[in-house]
């Protein structure tokens, strides 16, 4: 599976509406944030406790990219497209 076929089967399941409202973006990127933030969490618990769940932390990965994927499609942009140009600003701040 490439990544612009998750995201158009994560962008099936979301349900989302075309052209996208404030309150389908609002949604789509607090679910994000907020997976983040679990993301975020099993990282302090490795330094408060220096254990580190990865089976969790990769699921809440997972949940990551969902709504990444979702707000991708939301927006109308492959994911291909949305990591090419990531990559092509990183490399422009590493320089030569």
């Amino acid at each position: 599976m490439t990544i612009d076929d998750y995201a158009a089967w994560a962008a099936s399941t979301a349900k989302g509406t075309q052209p996208p409202t404030h309150e389908r973006l609002s949604y789509l990127g607090l679910g994000l944030a907020g997976e983040a933030g679990e993301v975020a969490e099993h990282i302090k618990k490795l330094l408060r406790d220096g254990t580190l769940d990865q089976a969790a932390m990769a699921e809440e990965l997972g949940d990551v990219v969902y709504y990444w994927a979702c707000l991708c499609a939301a927006l109308g942009r492959k994911p291909s497209e949305v990591l090419a140009a990531s990559k092509a600003k990183v490399e422009r701040r590493l320089g030569p």
